[in-house]
């Protein structure tokens, strides 16, 4: 598979194969030897209603990191990643992408940074694998809109969440 590396240690965007016939298509967004440490303890799903939904920006504190690796299955998203990681030469930084069900790919999210989207459509879903364990008590949310991140979202927020509104400002502090 092609991988496409952000500048931020750890993230990586990685376009799928897709093999069509008359039945219609079989997309692969993981293989092996590759992603053979792949040692995914939960999977899930988000599906969103209303374009401009926002969710985010999640990450667990350590040491209860998860590393999370997701794709669009339906709709798309503007994907949001900040490098919360204290000791990283990217600390505070942020990158995006766009991610579409029509163009498959698969995003890996390190431990250590934030993650969010927006969606950019109406009834939008995300895929998740994730390693580690989820541990509410480490569960830490970044403000979605915090100046000093200055994130720019595409969409005015059509729905959030309670505990997103209320987010830590940055710098995160534990």
């Amino acid at each position: 598979m092609k991988r496409q590396w952000s500048e931020i240690e750890g993230v990586a965007h990685r376009v799928g194969r897709i093999h069509a016939d008359d039945r219609g298509s079989f997309t692969k967004y993981l293989e092996t030897p590759a992603d053979a440490q792949l040692a995914v303890t939960q999977v899930g799903s988000a599906h969103n209603t209303r374009a401009g939904a926002l969710r985010g920006l999640h990450f667990q504190e350590q040491p209860h990191g998860e590393t999370k690796r997701l794709w669009v299955s339906a709709g798309a998203i503007l994907d949001v990643l900040v490098d919360v990681r204290a000791t990283s030469p990217t600390y505070g930084d942020w990158t995006s992408v766009e991610l579409r069900a029509e163009e498959p790919a698969l995003l890996t999210v390190p431990e250590g940074v934030a993650h969010g989207y927006q969606t950019l459509v109406d009834d939008t879903t995300v895929v998740y694998l994730i390693t580690g364990e989820y541990v509410p008590a480490a569960a830490r949310t970044l403000l979605w809109r915090d100046a000093a991140v200055g994130i720019a979202w595409p969409l005015q927020v059509s729905s959030i969440s309670d505990s997103d509104v209320t987010g830590q400002p940055w710098p995160i502090t534990f």
